[in-house]
């Protein structure tokens, strides 16, 4: 992780598939979701093809794709790191792992104090 808060890291599975998708697309970033598709999925897009606002948080960067979250979203999850996996299944939403029939998924941990 570089820049950024800090917030989000990848499995194992999640770094192989965007290192495919990397090859396919070329450079890539992800925006946390919060919207009425695929709930609260990561969306992988082209660098620049999602349009970041400053309304949005920079969380971190994981495999040289910069990771962004609404501000209010992240005003819910702020207590937590968020980590980036990959399951079967496809999603809802435009994101460019959705042909393959897997979909990112964000699972969250409350970060410890002290």
């Amino acid at each position: 992780m570089s820049e950024g808060l800090g917030r989000v890291q990848a499995t194992a599975a999640a770094r192989a598939l965007i290192a495919e998708l990397k090859a396919e697309h070329g450079p890539l970033m992800f925006h946390q979701s919060g919207g009425c598709c695929d709930g609260s999925a990561p969306m992988c897009f082209p660098e620049g093809e999602f349009i970041i606002s400053h309304r949005d948080v920079h969380l971190g960067t994981i495999e040289d794709c910069k990771v962004w979250i609404d501000k209010t979203q992240w005003a819910t999850w702020s207590h937590t790191t968020l980590t980036i996996d990959v399951v079967q299944g496809r999603g809802a939403g435009f994101s460019l792992e959705a042909p393959r029939g897997v979909r990112f998924l964000t699972r969250s941990e409350v970060c410890r104090v002290g």
